[in-house]
């Protein structure tokens, strides 16, 4: 009898694998397997429009996958959570351990005795040169074995003083560990609340070794990066500085490892208006899982989405290397660039030459077509394959020419891409999202947290903030060998489908039905000739209603969100030095109608002096700011 070893049979199933890519078979849920230890709020409202976002979730596999942890923001929206969980079952391992005072779980890495922790807080009382009225700064947390075993600053008094003290009341970043290193980075916004860059935003790199100092190394650590920071995508690297990119208030995306400025490579034009640039790595809550580093090498992959660049015009401001550009299409496409290096492209850079029709010729679709796509990440499987994950709105309303776009949700969609190409057709899902990092397994498995919910991408969050939460935590994993366990896992005791009332979802207002988990919408997105976009329709968002129908628990937060400031224009921030910067790192709020070649509209909002990110729960308003 001839008998084949799996070593054997190996490269046939990886060749099947290859040719037909992943199917239905190779996505594994995890539905409620987590139990919480205390409430979690699972919607964050986008900055300005107020469109619904999934609230981050932190999640990390210690290096030998021996542990694994989850890390969530409480839903009173201080206390920061880490669970211990399972790599297998995805249940709780223990009891959680509370971060207090935290307002963001922005960052985690596991180990295998414990957790680092990136978050935000407010200064103790009686510290001298806080922010004001209890702004929090970023701080790194190490655990060991359920104890904090230090904590460093990131931001405030003795910070990088000689530039100006800093804040970060939306944790916008990532935090990452090098073991080869010895080193953890973190990539973050930040706000001046002292120096000449008071009361703008840019982005803040910074490194902590494993004993918790903070270091300051040249080339590397960066006070003052990419102005008003629309987008950071990270990843580790053997040595420092990490593979970092920025997506900034001026018309670019840029590979900056080497400058950790709004400059370096760039690796696409994007239009911006008023500061926004169409949310290409996620917007509030976005940044993670946006840059991987295929395994065993030195390269990397980066997904991002984009309305695509024509038309360039010279930015008068920046000079030379420094474009607007135009729309292409009204939504959003997926696209992945290649890093031969964490410093290099593998492709052409994206062009500089004003007057240029196309902007974007350079640029590798996952997409086309005329659905907006929105919430894109990747993660490697191996040394050549990659999971391409985003969501899916087939006929979009896109009020905003430079933010996000509203309308039946229609599919969260896991393309599988080798040596850059895609391979066969994406898996489609309803009822399963990432909310939460991509981590790739010690069995090959590349899995991630959400909460299982019915998804309503249509309408803007209620004023005052989501009153949907939830106990549970849901796990997905997808499977390069088609062969992922359909055991579609739920808790024993899963609790029942319920969702706010419609006067607390809504303030009063009369609430929509939730969008269901099937729906009327092709597989994928029909594929079409880009259309000239210059702008859009209107700029007024449509009444808030009933934003989730989450499978769990429904309840109010116990600390009620409260407005603080009139929502104005999306601000773009002075110009400062940094000290990692080769030409600049921000500019002046004198070119904040940004993309000069449009036609004004109601889109292209005046931008206040000094503006700041809306709070949250702040009401959205079409009147501009007035100056602070």
């Amino acid at each position: 009898m001839l008998r084949l070893s799996f070593t054997a049979l190996l490269p046939c199933i990886l060749t099947s694998v290859f040719a037909q890519g992943l199917t239905e078979s190779s996505l594994e849920k995890h539905v409620d397997s987590l139990a919480l230890d205390f409430s979690f709020g699972p919607v964050k409202e986008a900055y300005w429009t107020g469109y619904p976002h999934h609230r981050r979730t932190p999640f990390a596999v210690s290096p030998d996958g021996s542990a694994a942890y989850l890390a969530y923001l409480d839903a009173s929206e201080t206390d920061v959570h880490v669970q211990q969980v399972d790599p297998k079952t995805f249940a709780a391992v223990g009891s959680a351990v509370t971060v207090a005072g935290g307002k963001e779980a922005a960052g985690l890495v596991a180990h295998s005795d414990g957790f680092a922790l990136l978050t935000n807080e407010a200064l103790p009382s009686g510290t001298s040169n806080v922010p004001a009225d209890g702004t929090p700064v970023p701080v790194l947390y190490r655990y060991t074995d359920g104890q904090q075993s230090w904590k460093t600053y990131l931001g405030g008094p003795g910070v990088h003083e000689d530039f100006g003290l800093v804040a970060s009341p939306d944790l916008n970043g990532d935090l990452v560990f090098s073991e080869e290193a010895g080193l953890y980075g973190a990539y973050f916004v930040v706000t001046a609340y002292t120096g000449s860059a008071a009361g703008h935003f840019g982005d803040s790199i910074q490194y902590v070794a494993k004993d918790g100092s903070l270091q300051d190394i040249t080339g590397a650590s960066s006070s003052w990066g990419c102005s008003h920071n629309t987008g950071i995508a990270f990843e580790a690297a053997d040595a420092a500085p990490f593979a970092s990119i920025c997506a900034e208030d001026q018309g670019a995306i840029w590979l900056n490892t080497q400058t950790q400025t709004m400059n370096g490579v760039k690796i696409s034009n994007e239009n911006t208006t008023n500061g926004g640039s169409g949310e290409p790595m996620g917007g509030m809550s976005g940044s993670y899982s946006g840059l991987a580093r295929l395994t065993g090498t030195d390269s990397y992959v980066f997904a991002w989405v984009s309305r695509g660049a024509k038309d360039l015009t010279v930015n008068d401001w920046l000079g030379d290397g420094f474009t607007h550009s135009i729309n292409r299409t009204n939504g959003r496409n997926v696209a992945i660039a290649q890093l031969t290096n964490k410093s290099t492209l593998d492709g052409e850079e994206a062009t500089s030459q004003v007057g240029a029709a196309d902007g974007d010729s350079q640029v590798n679709w996952i997409t086309e077509g005329t659905a907006d796509n929105s919430n894109a990440h990747v993660a490697a499987f191996n040394s050549e394959s990659v999971l391409v994950t985003w969501e899916e709105i087939a006929e979009p309303q896109c009020d905003f020419v430079a933010m996000g776009c509203r309308g039946a949700f229609t599919g969260a969609y896991y393309q599988l891409v080798t040596n850059g190409k895609k391979v066969g057709e994406p898996v489609r899902a309803m009822d399963t999202f990432v909310a939460g990092d991509m981590v790739t397994m010690s069995d090959g498995r590349i899995c991630w947290p959400y909460v299982a919910m019915d998804w309503d991408l249509s309408q803007a969050v209620p004023y005052g903030g989501s009153k949907a939460t939830t106990t549970k935590m849901s796990f997905a994993c997808m499977n390069l060998g088609g062969s992922a366990s359909q055991v579609q896992q739920t808790s024993s005791n899963p609790t029942t489908s319920a969702a706010p009332s419609p006067e607390e979802a809504t303030g009063g207002a009369p609430s929509t039905t939730a969008v269901p988990r099937t729906a009327d919408a092709p597989e994928t997105s029909s594929a079409v000739d880009p259309t000239n976009v210059e702008a859009t329709t209107s700029a007024t968002p449509p009444t808030s209603t009933l934003l989730t129908s989450v499978r769990t628990e429904s309840e109010a937060p116990s600390t009620a969100t409260t407005p603080v400031e009139s929502a104005g224009s999306p601000e773009v921030d002075e110009p400062t030095t940094s000290s990692a910067a080769r030409t600049v790192t921000s500019v002046p709020d004198s070119t904040e109608t940004a993309a000069p070649v449009e036609t004004p509209t109601s889109q292209t909002r005046p931008h206040p002096p000094c503006g700041g990110r809306r709070r949250r729960g702040a009401r959205r308003s079409s009147a501009p700011e007035p100056p602070r």
